[in-house]
């Protein structure tokens, strides 16, 4: 016959195991004889009988009321875990069971990996070719100043504007007759204020 706890809650563990798919392992604990209960989804070879070894914890500051974790749990197999923990109690008060949930954390660290490899720095362009694309000089110089200052283009100071021109200038991109208008619409601001901060960039150099 099978124990009542596990007739009152597998609902809401297999609720979980569906949820969270093949990553989760769910598993109900009886604190009275620190024994397992039921397991759903096994990611070990533990089954009902087995020992919890719900001791470990006591070693651990609750995160609420009656919730432990999410705390990490390493497999033997290299495998690492976020895990939390329920005190589940009886109507009286009394902890009844404790139910753990155990995600498997290797396809969100393998998912990890990948997208750093994309976001790793890259070579930089070839010098020539990114001397000749002016267009490119702008967007670049522009960027690297929000990136930098932490200010979008629309929250630009008139000295981050002074200091994104004399980068550009500096880099030549004025002697291109059309970058003008194409830096003051990047900036967000009219050609005639670019003309003046370049004069007195030049002027007080």
């Amino acid at each position: 016959m099978r124990d009542p706890r596990v007739l009152r809650w597998e609902p809401v563990c297999r609720a979980v195991t569906l949820l969270l798919g093949p990553y989760a392992e769910v598993v109900l604990h009886d604190p009275a004889t620190d024994r397992v209960l039921e397991v759903w989804n096994p990611l070990t070879a533990r089954a009902p009988g087995d020992p919890s070894a719900l001791g470990d914890l006591d070693r651990l500051d609750p995160s609420a009321d009656d919730v432990y974790g999410p705390y990490e749990k390493l497999l033997a197999d290299g495998r690492r875990l976020s895990s939390v923990s329920a005190v589940l109690r009886d109507d009286d008060g009394t902890p009844s069971a404790v139910l753990c949930v155990n995600l498997d954390r290797t396809p969100l660290e393998r998912a990890a990996a990948v997208l750093s490899a994309f976001g790793a720095p890259t070579t930089p362009p070839p010098e020539p070719l990114f001397d000749t694309d002016w267009s490119h000089r702008i967007a670049h110089v522009i960027g690297a100043h929000v990136r930098s200052t932490g200010r979008p283009v629309d929250r630009m100071t008139r000295q981050d504007r002074l200091a994104v021109l004399r980068t550009l200038d500096e880099a030549h991109v004025f002697t291109v007759r059309r970058a003008t208008p194409v830096v003051a619409e990047a900036l967000r601001i009219s050609r005639s204020t670019v003309y003046g901060l370049l004069t007195e960039l030049r002027t007080n150099p």
